[in-house]
């Protein structure tokens, strides 16, 4: 059977997912706590409602049914490997829909950002590179330095190995997870994480926050 670099990458997962509904569970439960954090991170990061935010790997909108309703209408925007899921968290999770066009949501798997203006001041990927190899974090990080000259916090999430020899090895994450090098859900170490931010072209801070399933936050400002 071939391994797929995620489960997401499998052939017909968001199908057969979103035909029993499972919509919220697919994108590592927890859903209501999990968004209510990924809000706090945000506005601790200095996110107000005129700012412009990106919502890399937004899934079914756990973060975005609350972003939106804080934001200034149209100033929310959501990429995902799954248009279909982007579109059912819209028909299912945005109360005020008259706060988002769902031209806003765009199927991205790449980050190449296609239609997402240059004006994004916030973007956040939140349990995005835990399910991919690294070099995904590299093209994202000099994508996004690239396209988004207005850009002033980048806030992404990363499962940590403790040092070089355990990276190699599964890694029981503080929540339990248990992460690896080669498959996923997948681990870095932190040096890693934080010379391919500065190579792109970031200042970065890892912060200490405990986060759901035992990932690391880190904040990168534009250099």
């Amino acid at each position: 059977m071939a391994q797929h670099i995620s489960p997401y990458h499998a052939p017909n997962f968001y199908a057969d997912a979103l035909a029993k509904g499972r919509h919220r569970d697919i994108v590592g439960g927890r859903w209501d706590e999990t968004g209510r954090i990924q809000m706090e991170i945000l506005l601790g990061a200095g996110l107000d409602p005129g700012h412009r935010l990106l919502d890399i790997g937004a899934g079914s909108l756990r973060l975005g049914c609350k972003a939106v309703q804080y934001l200034t209408p149209g100033h929310y925007w959501a990429t995902d490997l799954s248009g279909a899921l982007l579109k059912r968290g819209y028909e299912t999770e945005i109360a005020d829909k008259s706060r988002l066009s769902p031209a806003q949501l765009i199927e991205d798997a790449n980050f190449n950002f296609p239609g997402v203006p240059d004006n994004i001041t916030h973007a956040i990927a939140f349990a995005v590179f835990t399910h991919l190899p690294t070099n995904h974090l590299r093209r994202a990080l000099i994508q996004i330095r690239a396209r988004f000259p207005a850009l002033q916090k980048l806030m992404f999430t990363a499962f940590l190995a403790p040092d070089a020899s355990a990276s190699l090895l599964p890694v029981k994450q503080p929540d339990g997870v248990v992460t690896h090098d080669t498959r996923a859900p997948y681990h870095m170490l932190a040096e890693d994480v934080l010379q391919l931010t500065r190579a792109s072209g970031f200042a970065v801070d890892q912060h200490q926050t405990r986060l759901p399933r035992g990932q690391v936050l880190f904040v990168a400002t534009p250099a």
